[in-house]
């Protein structure tokens, strides 16, 4: 894991922004509900790390 808390922080932040556009540009189809839950994922990974900072 990274040790880092500045980095740790960008990292956290970039995964954030990432889900979202991800959540928001989910196509409204079946394919758009496995992109919707990959925003999901990555925006619980970059709150989990962002608490961890």
């Amino acid at each position: 894991m990274l040790k880092n808390r500045r980095a740790r922080r960008g990292v956290a932040i970039s995964l954030v922004i990432v889900g979202g556009l991800l959540m928001a540009l989910a196509p409204e189809i079946w394919q758009g509900l496995f992109v919707l839950a990959l925003g999901v994922g990555i925006e619980l990974a970059g709150i989990a790390l962002e608490r961890k900072a």
